[in-house]
């Protein structure tokens, strides 16, 4: 499958991969493993999303942020990548932490908005494990954050 084709058809427009703002790397490869740092919900405006989901924000508006988690995790895949998806053989996990009030139990529908978008990209090779987190407060008071694990080929 032609990763790059399946973006363009899907009108997907990725943002700029951001560089890290603390002492950590976008993205590490150690063997066949492209790791990608947690990537916080930020808007096609450059805005960040922020609040909590089951107070400030609901469950389909945190879809929505981590999905644009999602974008950044394959804008820092292909740029660890030298702007070559057909490196990519599979996306093993991803790991999202949802800003939510502590009633609040609908996570996974939350990190589905990563999910949906990867595997809509990458297809079966785009099928993961998961985890799916609920958390009081994340960096900058964003409502989402997914990190990710890729394998290369």
């Amino acid at each position: 499958m032609n990763f790059e084709k399946k973006i363009s058809e899907l009108k997907i427009i990725l943002p700029d991969a951001k560089a890290p703002v603390g002492s950590y790397v976008a993205s590490k490869i150690i063997g066949k493993m492209l790791f990608i740092s947690g990537q916080i919900s930020i808007s096609a405006d450059g805005e960040l999303i922020k609040g909590k989901i089951g107070k400030d924000l609901k469950t389909e508006d945190g879809y929505e942020a981590a999905k644009r988690c999602g974008l950044s995790i394959i804008s820092q895949v292909k740029k660890a990548c030298n702007d070559d998806l057909s490196k990519i053989k599979s996306c093993i996990k991803l790991t999202g932490f949802v800003n939510s009030t502590e009633d609040f139990t609908e996570q996974p529908k939350v990190i589905n908005g990563a999910s949906d978008l990867i595997v809509s990209i990458f297809g079966d090779a785009g099928m993961h494990t998961r985890a799916a987190i609920s958390t009081n407060s994340l960096p900058l008071g964003v409502s989402v954050e997914v990190d990710a694990i890729f394998e290369l080929n």
